[in-house]
Order: C-alpha cells, then sequence, then structure tokens
C-alpha cells in the first residue's frame, strides 16, 4: 500500500525529518516582524531546494509589512495539481526561542511554532520528497507559504483565493485536534465599539459631563446578548479600555469585541445588531468598526469527497481517521467559502499552540507525512 510504503520510509528518515524540524523552529518568524519573516522566509527557501530541488514556477508576492508569500510548484508525475496550503508565521516573538528552546524529551518535542505550524510545512515538504525516492505516481504539488496568518491573512488571502481555483483540492498542513482533522470552522469577524462622551471634572461637575466608561459598560451586555449559542454564534469583549483619569468624567472609552459564527446567515444579523447600538444620552455618540476576517468553514460535497478519500487513504495505515469542529479558523475558511475542495488539519499530531506547552509528538510523524504523502497519489489526474 502506497501510504504505508510511504510512512515506513519516513520512519527510515525520522532523524532527518526532526533534524529539518528543529531548523524550522529555530528560525523564528514572528507575525508582524518583517525583518525576521523575510530572514526565516528566506531560509525556508533555501531548505526547500536542499529537500527538493529548485522548483518548476516560483513567485515571492510582496506582503509590504507583513509577510511575503512564497509560492512555488514542483512538477508531478501524474496530471493535475493539490495545493498544500502553509503558514510560516508564528505567535511568538523574537527572544522566545532563548527561554522556550527547541528541547526533544521522549515522544515530546517543544520549541515554538513547532506545532503551529513548521512540523506540518516539513510533512508537506517530505511527502513529497518520499513519493519522488519511491517513484509513486503524484500530481503537482504547489506549496503556497503565507506569513501573516496568525494575524488575519490580509496580504495573503488574494492569493490564497487565487491558488486554491487553480488546483483539484486544497489540503491544509495546520495541526489536527486530537488526531481528528479539521472539517468545519467557526468564520470570525473582529470588531470595535467606542464611545465617545463628554468631559467634565467628577467632583466640582459630575452632571456636566457624559461618561463613554458608563455609557460603553452598559453596552456590553447588549452586544453579549447578540450571541445564540444554539446557532453556533458566541460573543467576547476581550478589552475594554478608556478614561483619562479617576476624577475626570471619561470622554471615550472602548472594547474589542470577537464574535465567531458557523452560520453564514448571522453575518447580517451580526452586522445590524451592533450599528444598531446607541444610547439614551444624545451627548454620547457610538462607533463600531472593524469587520469579519474569516467566513465561516462548512464543508460541500468537494470537500466530503475529499475527507473520504483521506479517510479510505488513512485505513490503509491501520487509523480510523475523524473529522471534527473547531472554534479556531485558519486560511481554509477562505478556500471553502469559495466551494472548492479543502481539508485542514493534516499537519503534526500535538497539543498546546499558542501556549507555553505547545508541543508535537514525533512518533506521529511518519503516520501524518503517510496521510499526507497517500492522499496526494490518490489525487493524481484530479
Amino acid at each position: 500500500m502506497v501510504s504505508r510504503a510511504l510512512a515506513d520510509a519516513a520512519r527510515r528518515r525520522q532523524e532527518d525529518v526532526l533534524d529539518d524540524l528543529r531548523r524550522l523552529v529555530e528560525s523564528e518568524t514572528p507575525s508582524g516582524d518583517k525583518a525576521a519573516l523575510d530572514a526565516g522566509l528566506a531560509d525556508l527557501e533555501v531548505w526547500l531546494g536542499e529537500r527538493l530541488g529548485d522548483p518548476a514556477a516560483r513567485v515571492r508576492h510582496d506582503g509590504g509589512a507583513r509577510g511575503d508569500v512564497l509560492d512555488v510548484t514542483y512538477r508531478g508525475t501524474a496530471p493535475g495539481a493539490v495545493l498544500l496550503l502553509c503558514h510560516y508565521d508564528t505567535v511568538w516573538p523574537v527572544g522566545t526561542l532563548a527561554e522556550m528552546p527547541f528541547a526533544v524529551d521522549g515522544d515530546r518535542i517543544t520549541g515554538p511554532g513547532c506545532l503551529d505550524m513548521k512540523l506540518g510545512i516539513v510533512h508537506g515538504v517530505w511527502a513529497l520528497r518520499l513519493l519522488r525516492e519511491l517513484g509513486i505516481a503524484h500530481p503537482s504539488v504547489r506549496f503556497l507559504l503565507t506569513g501573516d496568518e496568525e494575524i488575519g491573512s490580509r496580504a495573503s488571502q488574494h492569493h490564497i483565493e487565487r491558488a486554491c481555483a487553480e488546483v483539484a483540492a486544497t489540503l491544509v498542513l495546520e495541526p489536527g485536534r486530537d488526531g481528528m482533522v479539521k472539517v468545519r470552522r467557526k468564520g470570525l469577524g473582529l470588531f470595535d465599539v467606542t464611545a465617545h462622551g463628554l468631559e467634565a471634572h467628577a467632583g466640582l461637575d459630575p452632571f456636566a459631563g457624559a461618561s463613554a466608561v458608563h455609557a460603553l459598560a452598559e453596552l456590553v451586555p447588549r452586544i453579549t446578548g447578540l450571541a445564540d449559542p444554539e446557532r453556533g454564534t458566541t460573543i467576547n469583549v476581550g478589552l475594554f479600555s478608556g478614561g483619562t483619569g479617576r476624577n475626570v468624567i471619561a470622554g471615550r472609552a472602548s472594547c474589542e469585541v470577537d464574535v465567531r459564527i458557523q452560520d453564514p446567515a448571522e453575518m447580517p444579523r451580526i452586522d445590524a445588531g451592533l450599528a444598531a447600538l446607541g444610547h439614551a444620552d444624545e451627548r454620547i455618540r457610538i462607533e463600531v468598526s472593524g469587520g469579519w476576517n474569516r467566513p465561516p468553514m462548512n464543508p460541500g460535497p468537494p470537500s466530503e469527497a475529499l475527507f473520504a478519500g483521506a479517510r479510505e487513504v488513512a485505513r490503509e495505515l491501520g487509523m480510523d481517521l475523524a473529522g471534527t469542529s473547531v472554534g479556531g479558523v485558519s486560511d481554509a475558511n477562505f478556500v471553502s467559502a469559495l466551494g472548492f475542495p479543502v481539508l485542514d488539519g493534516l499537519g503534526a499530531v500535538g497539543a498546546g499552540p499558542h501556549s507555553r506547552d505547545e508541543h508535537v509528538v514525533p512518533s506521529a510523524s511518519p503516520g501524518q507525512i503517510g496521510l499526507v504523502g497517500g492522499l496526494l497519489h490518490r489525487l493524481a489526474g484530479s
């Protein structure tokens, strides 16, 4: 069986796989740090050349203040093309490596970004390399490596949307969850609500002012009241700030709102609810800014068929691959919203993303490489 042969080959090359993980982890690439992202992407491209040779096509898209997007294609031995969608940015600032170094402790490896999602990138590269080494038919493989996924993908979104339209399927090498792939994700809205009031002395002239802090505090229950958990809609006010001093009627206050939805029909309802926010005191003005960062990911028939194929590949490996729904978002949301086949969570096995407990389970890597490579083989000719 193809996937089993790939997993066995990956097991024999495990030391090389983990050396590659160390290399990527020790190249710190925090979102928003342009210099670090540029250096990290340059090294990543050198590493790609070492493992896979020169690509048949290469484009590096300027990300402006954000990380650039590297788009490289390696020609297949069979018709068709598949996109491996990855991000090389992490949530960890430069210097984290000194506090949380790459370390192996039995069947556990720690290090900033190891799970989310540098081992996933390594798995994708090794899946293609081993397909080549074993002479197994595979479609052309297009890697799209983005540098701003953790902060919204504003620079990379249109490149993702264009690339996924040009291939038979998109495989996203984000980590799975408890061994399951991610077939459904919530959509994300990021809104700022600001109250503008009227400042006055809190002791000498308390009724001359109109407190923005008090007004916004009254509005928070209305904001969170827009949630509808039964429809999968949750709302969190994560940051509240305002005022200038203890003895000043506050002239300004703002809060940051995180909205998660599963049903796309919730988007206009939430928009209308936020737009309707107001206050009885006419001296208070309410301003709402921000918007929808990612649409929800709900699988249609093309993605369901892709998942069914992945389950068949997994069975060859003795795995019962399950799908799960998560509240977090990824670049897979963009692909799904366009109706193209996508499967997410095919990367590393581990736990603790975005936490000091971030880690991967290296013994699971051969199976994951076999899964990705086997699915690529299955998609040959698509």
